[in-house]
């Protein structure tokens, strides 16, 4: 072969085998260091970035070794910046600790696969309120709907052999029925959902209250202030089964939430504080207890004896 053909021929394998890595190393994700002030939070992003100790804990080790994990953001549709789909609490710790700039991986996507990302990678964090549960699961069932996944929250329509509220929870280890559960949550007022996420309502009776209007749940509150009562699922299920009779008033939900319950007859509490008042310190409830029945035992013995005069 002349020298000039090899050479040639050297050229065309150098430029294929260059234009293929250059194609492999497009498709690689790069990490970019993007500035921190065009990182903007997702759209109705439903987890809460809380400024508590352990956003402190993570203030200070952003700032000792910086944000170790990138980022995963998408362009924005106004080209304006980035849209965060994964790291909303590293971009806030990284802000407190005075970082410019972040590691980003940026990721052309559509909106329905934005959201899906952003709640599944959400819903790795050690502690979810039932709230961001709630709004989360909502946002990824829509977005499974738009992406052609049937849907019905009442009637469980089935997609394939999967429903699309078992696709919601197969990555959670959650039924469909759960994902329903939590998704009616949404529909109670913002005052009852802090009840629940404060843990002062349980989620049982709250989903029950959550067949009720806007009005209905404001009585309920109401009612549920001035007896100093909580619900119990019976009391809600209860109040669910008259909203729907169109019968439930402030009056009802009063009586009902009014209403001593059984295990409230069945036992007497007496708080920790009261019981130190009268014994020593280093009693433990156990002796403290021992001590209370025979007084009991006492008392009762004297109570006979004045009966027999």
């Amino acid at each position: 072969m002349p020298k000039s053909n090899a050479n040639l021929a050297l050229k065309g394998l150098d430029e294929m085998f260059s234009t293929e890595e250059a194609r492999q190393e497009q498709k690689r994700e790069q990490v970019q260091q993007i500035p921190i002030e065009e990182l903007f939070p997702f759209k109705e992003h439903p987890f809460k970035v809380l400024d508590d100790e352990a956003m402190q804990c993570t203030v200070e080790s952003v700032a000792q070794y910086g944000v170790l994990a990138p980022l995963i953001a998408r362009p924005r549709p106004d080209g304006d910046g980035y849209d965060i789909i994964s790291g909303h609490c590293r971009q806030y710790a990284a802000k407190l600790a005075g970082l410019e700039t972040l590691p980003v991986i940026v990721r052309q996507m559509s909106d329905d696969a934005a959201v899906i990302l952003m709640v599944d990678s959400n819903l790795q964090r050690e502690y979810i309120l039932p709230s961001e549960r709630a709004f989360a699961y909502k946002m990824k069932l829509k977005a499974l709907k738009n992406q052609g996944a049937r849907s019905d929250l009442t009637s469980r329509q089935v997609v394939g052999k999967l429903e699309a509220a078992d696709l919601v929870g197969k990555g959670n280890e959650e039924s469909g029925k759960q994902v329903q559960r939590f998704i009616r949550l949404t529909n109670l007022i913002p005052e009852l959902l802090d009840l629940v996420d404060e843990k002062k309502v349980s989620f049982n009776p709250a989903v029950e209250l959550s067949y009720l209007d806007e009005a209905q749940q404001r009585d309920f509150l109401q009612a549920m202030d001035e007896t100093q009562n909580v619900p119990s699922l019976s009391q809600a299920q209860r109040m669910k089964k008259l909203a729907q009779e169109g019968k439930l008033t402030y009056e009802a939900a009063f009586a009902i939430m009014g209403e001593a319950k059984k295990d409230e007859l069945d036992k007497v509490v007496i708080k920790n504080d009261t019981l130190k008042k009268y014994f020593p310190r280093s009693y433990t409830p156990r002796q403290m207890e021992d001590v209370i029945i025979k007084l009991l035992e006492q008392w009762q013995r004297r109570q006979q004896r004045q009966n027999e005069r």
